[in-house]
Order: C-alpha cells, then structure tokens, then sequence
C-alpha cells in the first residue's frame, strides 16, 4: 500500500523513514511478536507476561513520552470519555472486590487491553499511512501462522481433533486452540477490506483478494465454529459497506474457493462437515463444550444476580463459579498434540465476554466497557457510510475488525497470547469513530502534510511549516526540482 511518505518528487531515504515513523515500531511489534512459539506442554498462559505483552508495555511507554512533548494527535472530548470510563469501571469492580489484592491482577490485564493499548494507538497513529501500516502487520501475522497451520493439518501435526492430530493451530499450541482461528480471521478480514475498497492501487486490492482466499484455508482448517461465524459477519458487513456489486464478486469467489477446496480437493471435508452441522445443533443436541459453556453462562447470570451493581470481582468467576453452577458442568476440556502431552485445562472463564464482565463487574462495568463499544460501532459506522471515498480502506477495515471483534465476544473472552490484539483493535476501531478535531488525521497520504509534531519540531507554527513546503519529521525530505522528473 502506497504511503505517501514525502512531498512529490521526492526520494525518502530508511533513515527518514525511521526517524518519522519510530514511534509505530513498538505497534508493529505487539503484533508480529505473535509469530514467537509458545514452548511444547505450556498450556496455560494465564498471568503470564509473553513478547508481544511486553511490547504493548513498550507502546505505552512511548506514547507517554510523546505525549510529553506534545507530538500526539489531539482528541476530542468525546475521545477521552469512551476512553477513559473503562478506567472508572474496573477500578470500581477492583475496589469492591472480595479479596481486591487477588482482583489487582485483573485490573492491570484489563486495563492493558481495554484502556492503555487502544489509547495509545489513538494518540500514536497520525495518518491513514500509518493505520494502514498497523493493518498490514495483521495480513503478515495471518498469513505465516496459517502457514504453519496447513503445515500442522497436512502432516497430522496439529492438535488433537476427534482423535486425529489435524487440527490447525499455528504456533500457539493446543493450549490456546483458538489463537491461531482468531489471528488469521483478523488477517482475512483486513485483506477482504482491502481487497474491495476502492481508494487503493489495483495492485494492492488484487494482492489482497489474494491473501483473503489463501487464509480461507487456515481458518477452515481451525475447526473454529465461533471463529467462522464472526468471519462470515465482518465480511459480509464489509462487503455491504464497499457496494452491493462488489459484495457479489466476493461471495461468488468465495463459493467456489469453498467448493474446490472442500468439495473438490476434499480439504477436511468431513470434519469440516461435521462442523458446519453442529452450528445447528447447539440448542437441540449440543455437545459437552457446548453444555459447558450453557451452564458457566448461567453461572455468570447467578453471579451478577447476587451483586448486581459491582459483580464479584475482577478474577471473581473462578473462584465463585462451583458455587453458581449446576451438575451439568465438566471438570475440564482436553487439551493433546502439537507436541503437547494430554492435558486437563479446568473451566475458568464462561466464554462469553459480556457475560464475563457482568458477572465480575456488574452493570457499571458493562456500562463502562460496552457503552464505549457501542458508541465506537455507532460513530465509526456513520463515518463509514458519510465520510467519503479518501479514506475508505481505512473505515472498512476498522469496522470489519471491531465488528469481528464483537460478534466473538458472545460466545468467548479474553485469555491467552492473541489478548492484546483485542486492545490493538478497539485502539484502530477508535482511530476511525474519534477523528481528531485538528483534522490532521484525515489526508489520505497522511504523512506528507505538517501536522502537531511538524510545527514542534521545526520550530514554527503550523502555517509557518506550511509556508516552508510541507516538510516534515527531524530531516526534512529533498524538495521536488521542476522539470527534474521529466514532467
């Protein structure tokens, strides 16, 4: 995707580059880090810190220091309110928490991903160029974790499904059996959005069309039920959003990807099958993992029915769970393959975000964190559908992200590595619903024009950088000659 890094004409040598876009590094990071393997037999990755984690702390760190010499995008009012009031929520849940010490845990996780991460991405992130940067490093984290993934199914690899080692997981092991559906669904999403928005070079949509139809494979190959459905959403969303005839072409693309690869190539036909015809049974005939997951939901229910206002607590449900439940529920799901010995993982969450932060932090929680949510889907569909063509590509990978995002929400939470994704998501999704009031976020190339940081680092004001050429960044970039390009 085409940047606009400099004025015309000009030739932005790595080292400017660097030097402007440095601060989006810890961003790219918290995403590509992804890739790292999760070592053999570590299938709980509860309360521990991994790479990418780590990198979003970094994130955080410079977005403060930016912050502090003022080279970061104003927000408006209204920004710092959805923002913000999650903060007000799960320090209220922390408070009135049973055991507050056990609760700070959660507070800190939940904070990371629903406050400080997606804050940050909103203030770090100046332009369309680098959103699109951000939404790229999903497409390179989709694309070599489904690699790994059709690798695992092709050679009996994968994590144990109905016997057999098949199924595709990439490098986050059987553990996190869902790691793997989730990042490459964010991939496919961002490509389909790419693929069908009209602002971006021909080449570009066309190599993203590509990788859209390669990661049906992966994610097929996942046996991810929850991951399909939001897949199937978002796209159809997005694709609504670019045009009906564009819509068409997809999905008519799309059939026939399904069609040979599973009808004709017979690429987990069965299973896949099997799959497909258990979506309609989860009332009628569910299995255990539906059952389960039946019955933490009501479980949760029972929780915020005892305190309704405040929940039991962050890192409450675990502890309050034997308490609320019925007969119904197993000990555990079983966990084996992908070099992994069998392994019991006990039931702690109810696999069902809104549920979990209505048990845990009852309706000021809810409030708190879904309202926001709303209020982002709400603006950044109206900006979607009212903003114009210049910056399309943008919208409609916001909204079909988010949109993934919340759709998953009903029948899962948040656990595991691909956890600070989430925050990457609202932080992007927040992006788009909450433009800056300056405007200085909304020219299609981005970079090239001055902005905030401009006038602080060349001194002058903004009409004054302007006056100077458009320069921006430490190191302006050689000024176009006349007639030196041949024109």
């Amino acid at each position: 995707m085409s940047l606009a890094l400099s004025p015309v004409g000009a030739r932005p040598d790595a080292a400017g580059l660097l030097r402007r876009h440095w601060p989006l590094l810890p961003l790219a990071a918290t995403v590509l880090l992804l890739l790292a393997p999760i070592a053999a037999g570590d299938a709980s990755t509860s309360g521990k810190v991994g790479p990418a984690d780590a990198a979003s702390l970094v994130l955080v760190v410079v977005c403060a220091v930016q912050a502090l010499r003022g080279r970061v995008r104003e927000l408006s009012p209204l920004a710092v309110l959805v923002l913000g009031v999650p903060a007000v929520g799960l320090a209220v849940a922390t408070v009135t928490a049973g055991d507050p010490h056990a609760a700070l845990p959660g507070f800190v996780r939940y904070l990371q991903v629903f406050v400080l991460v997606p804050a940050a991405i909103v203030l770090l992130v100046r332009d369309a160029g680098e959103f699109r940067l951000a939404a790229g490093c999903f497409v390179v984290l989709a694309l070599v974790q489904g690699a790994v993934g059709v690798v695992q199914y092709a050679t009996h690899t994968g994590a144990s499904y109905q016997g057999e080692d098949v199924r595709a997981v990439g490098t986050f092991g059987p553990g996190d059996v869902m790691g793997m559906a989730t990042v490459v669904a964010y991939g496919l999403v961002v490509a389909t959005a790419a693929a069908l928005a009209p602002g971006l070079p021909a080449r570009v949509r066309r190599a993203a069309g590509a990788a859209a139809l390669v990661l049906v494979v992966p994610l097929v190959l996942s046996f991810s039920r929850g991951a399909w459905i939001a897949t199937a959403g978002a796209a159809v969303l997005v694709m609504v959003l670019a045009g009906v005839r564009r819509a068409l072409k997809v999905l008519l693309a799309l059939a026939a990807a399904g069609v040979v690869l599973v009808g004709g190539l017979g690429v987990g036909s069965e299973m896949v099958a099997e799959r497909l015809t258990s979506i309609t049974q989860v009332s009628s005939a569910p299995d255990q993992s539906v059952t389960d997951r039946y019955t933490m939901w009501a479980a949760a229910e029972s929780m915020w029915r005892e305190r309704p206002a405040a929940g039991v607590g962050l890192k409450g449900f675990p502890a309050n769970r034997d308490g609320h439940s019925s007969l119904g529920l197993s000990s555990g799901s079983d966990t084996a393959g992908a070099g992994q010995a069998y392994i019991r993982q006990p039931l702690l969450s109810p696999h069902n975000m809104y549920l979990l932060v209505l048990s845990e932090q009852g309706l000021i929680g809810l409030t708190a964190l879904a309202g926001g949510w709303a209020a982002l889907l709400v603006a950044g569909l109206r900006r979607c559908v009212t903003g114009g063509s210049a910056l399309r590509d943008c919208g409609l990978i916001a909204i079909g992200l988010f949109v993934w995002q919340l759709t998953d929400f009903l029948y899962a939470d948040i656990g595991g590595p691909s956890t600070v994704l989430t925050g990457v998501i609202i932080g992007l999704a927040a992006w788009w619903a909450l433009p800056s009031p300056s405007g200085d976020d909304t020219a299609p190339g981005g970079p090239g024009r001055p902005g905030p940081r401009t006038a602080l680092r060349t001194g002058r004001g903004p009409g004054e950088a302007a006056a100077a050429g458009g320069r921006t960044g430490l190191a302006a970039a050689p000024r176009a000659v006349p007639g030196a390009d041949g024109r």
